[in-house]
């Protein structure tokens, strides 16, 4: 730790004056207590000001040749590096104005000649311990601060695992989705970006919220690791039955998330938009979805989002059991869409935007090998199925 900020150890004065007797007066008198340094003139002590430790109080004459005391102060307050450093004016100017003038320059003191000791030595340790406490201050905020950053990013790498964890989950039951869950994160983030100025959604959609959206996003689906293999993993179109098996991942999801958020302390849990998600995802504008048949604006904007987004990436995503469709043809779906399955303006948005969309679909777009690992999940979960069922195996 550097003598500027170790207040056990003596700190520095420096003197500025011209005069050599009042040099060796004030040395004499400080030396006792102090580290001293000497300018006698304003260049000077400007300089010395400058070093690296700063002294830690000056006693500045005003009637210097060349650079009087008034000047170098005003010099000391307009530089960053030694603005902070304390300045007791110690003049023989008696005038009441004189003593106005260098306050208003910024000094801490006034001090007129001749001296009296005592009253300088305990003007001198009065501003170094006031100079010392705003230091300690200065010093323990920038270290709380410091702690406050260093325990969000904790708090935000935790957030960031557990929803890892989750969606990990239930990609495993459910691997057809390849790169959909980091597809599903992009377009979400496009999406409320250029949704973030319409007045329908400014006050809601902010930096913060926007980032949790997308965090969020992979868990939409994660109550599928509630559904049988049979039903989830069929290579075809579902029968009515089900269907309505399958409709309960939503309901299965945000149970799975409400007890996620049981075992947090806070008031406003980071799964809330998960939660959400996850639950109302499958509603549509017009009434007509699933779990509670929600519509309109009834309809959490995190799921109105999500419902855009994930239908553009299952229509335009290649499985095994149907082809991929073309982005254009999707596109015009979802437009067709518009105002009856989805938000009227989440669809504007999407439009506006469909070319960026478009990429991020080719960026991140399945593989061959999670097509093939498709497969090999799809044919076990058939001789398991006609296990199950009696079949032939």
């Amino acid at each position: 730790m550097s003598d500027a900020n170790d207040f056990t150890a003596r700190q520095t004065i420096l003197i500025v004056d011209d005069t050599p007797d009042n040099i060796t007066l004030l040395s004499t008198l400080l030396k006792e207590r102090y580290k001293t340094k000497v300018a006698t003139n304003g260049e000077r002590a400007l300089k010395v000001a400058a070093t690296n430790p700063p002294p830690d109080l000056i006693l500045l004459d005003i009637m210097m040749p060349g650079m009087d005391g008034y000047e170098v102060c005003q010099r000391l307050k307009a530089n960053a590096e030694t603005s902070d450093i304390p300045v007791i004016f110690l003049t023989a100017k008696a005038q009441a104005e004189d003593e106005e003038k260098g306050l208003k320059l910024g000094a801490v003191d006034y001090i007129t000649k001749p001296i009296s000791p005592p009253i300088v030595l305990a003007r001198i340790e009065t501003h170094l311990n006031l100079k010392n406490a705003q230091q300690f201050l200065q010093d323990s905020n920038a270290f709380l601060e410091a702690e406050v950053r260093r325990r969000t990013q904790e708090v935000v790498a935790v957030q960031d695992a557990t929803i890892l964890a989750m969606a990990s989950l239930a990609e495993a039951r459910d691997n057809e989705t390849g790169n959909h869950l980091l597809r599903i994160q992009h377009y979400i983030r496009v999406l409320a970006r250029k949704l973030q100025k319409h007045p329908r959604f400014a006050n809601f959609l902010n930096d913060e919220t926007i980032e949790l959206l997308a965090k969020s996003a992979p868990l939409h689906d994660i109550g599928k690791v509630g559904i049988p293999d049979r039903i989830l993993l069929k290579p075809g179109p579902l029968n009515a039955e089900e269907f309505e098996i399958m409709k309960t991942h939503t309901i299965l999801g945000r149970d799975a998330i409400l007890a996620a958020e049981k075992q947090l302390t806070t008031t406003t849990s980071f799964l809330r938009f998960a939660r959400e998600i996850a639950y109302y995802h499958q509603e549509r504008w017009d009434g007509s979805g699933y779990p509670e048949g929600l519509s309109g604006h009834n309809i959490p904007i995190s799921a109105r989002l999500m419902a855009v987004a994930d239908t553009y990436d299952t229509l335009v995503s290649r499985r095994l059991y149907k082809p991929a469709l073309p982005h254009e043809q999707v596109v015009a779906q979802i437009r067709e869409g518009r105002g009856v399955l989805f938000d009227p303006d989440i669809v504007d948005a999407f439009l506006d935007i469909a070319d960026e969309i478009q990429v991020i679909a080719a960026r991140f777009a399945d593989s061959y090998e999670d097509l093939q690992r498709e497969l090999d999940r799809l044919e076990m979960a058939i001789v398991e199925d006609r296990i199950v069922l009696g079949g032939d195996s």
